[in-house]
């Protein structure tokens, strides 16, 4: 029995793959690795594609000095829109909109550190708006708001928060300097002690080491996260990372397959930057991913829904919410 078999047969039989053993499973053969992370996905959560739309609730001028950014105030690039936050009826048309074309999950993001208390206040009273007139989930990403800001937020409907660690605790400094990765944990800990679920991953190509890649998942699993964003770079001009190169198809499938084997049962869900990869992510799809935003990303172009649709019913899959 080779080692991939081994470890599959490990997950499939309740056990967890540990930082060892996924830095082994790393160099294994690619096509050997993706067969067996799609089995892995096959038998944990069917054949279930969980899929959901973003809109840009708050654009531009950031405070925070993310490194990718193309809104980030610290940089000049050709994101040069802001706006405060949108009105219920903005927020509501988007979410009744996305909800016609099939999509199951509606989440809205803001830029800033965090949102003022009467930020919140506002987008409370528009997914309550959402929630008595749209049949779609509605999840939210509005930075580092505390247990009490969440509970508010649970309340109005919404069922998920999403906070993005963005790469391991070792690398993240070199990412970010205007907020901490203790920080983030924190937040992602107070959206679920107040009852919401929560959405965790990151960014790959900031010029991480796959160790990197393996300790923010194995930070997501130890914090309970199900649903677990896969952006990919894009280099955007007037960010530090623009001379980025973006990572090869094969290298993203290796990633996606490796994850799956660290949370089996999750929502695997590639995100930014998808578009970067010849396929789509068609490949990603058959090595263990059931989940993808879809639509337009927050400043840059993503892959249609109905493109999307189509790919999801010729690779077999159904849409329908997962890990709830």
């Amino acid at each position: 029995m080779s080692f991939v078999e081994e470890m599959k047969d490990k997950v499939l039989n309740g056990g967890l793959i540990t930082r060892k053993e996924a830095i082994n499973l790393w160099e294994a053969p690619l096509m050997e690795l993706q067969k067996a992370a799609d089995e892995i996905r096959e038998t944990m959560c069917g054949n279930g594609f969980d899929i959901c739309t973003i809109i840009n609730g708050k654009c531009g001028r950031c405070s925070e000095d993310c490194k990718y950014c193309a809104q980030s105030a610290h940089y000049e690039t050709a994101c040069t829109e802001t706006y405060p936050l949108l009105s219920t009826e903005e927020i509501l048309e988007g979410a009744r909109n996305n909800a016609q074309r099939g999509v199951l999950r509606y989440s809205i993001v803001t830029s800033g550190k965090r949102l003022s208390e009467a930020e919140v206040d506002q987008v409370c009273e528009s997914i309550r708006e959402i929630k008595k007139k749209v049949k779609i989930e509605v999840c939210v990403s509005f930075g580092l708001l505390d247990e009490a800001q969440f509970r508010k937020i649970k309340e109005a409907g919404a069922s998920r928060v999403h906070c993005n660690l963005e790469s391991s605790a070792r690398y993240f400094p070199k990412v970010c300097t205007t907020h901490t990765y203790e920080e983030k944990i924190e937040t992602l800990k107070a959206a679920k002690r107040a009852g919401l679920s929560v959405c965790s991953g990151g960014i790959l190509g900031l010029g991480e080491t796959m160790e990197d890649r393996i300790d923010m998942v194995l930070t997501a699993r130890d914090l309970g996260v199900k649903s677990i964003p896969v952006n990919l770079l894009n280099p955007i001009p007037g960010t530090p990372y623009e001379g980025r190169k973006p990572l090869t198809n094969e290298e993203v499938c290796r990633c996606v397959a490796l994850f799956r084997f660290l949370i089996p049962d999750g929502a695997i869900r590639l995100a930014g930057g998808r578009g970067l990869i010849g396929d789509k992510g068609e490949g990603c799809f058959q090595s263990g991913a059931n989940a993808a935003i879809s639509g337009d990303m927050l400043t840059t172009a993503g892959i249609t829904v109905e493109t999307d649709l189509e790919l999801i019913k010729k690779l077999g899959f159904e849409t329908r919410l997962c890990n709830e």
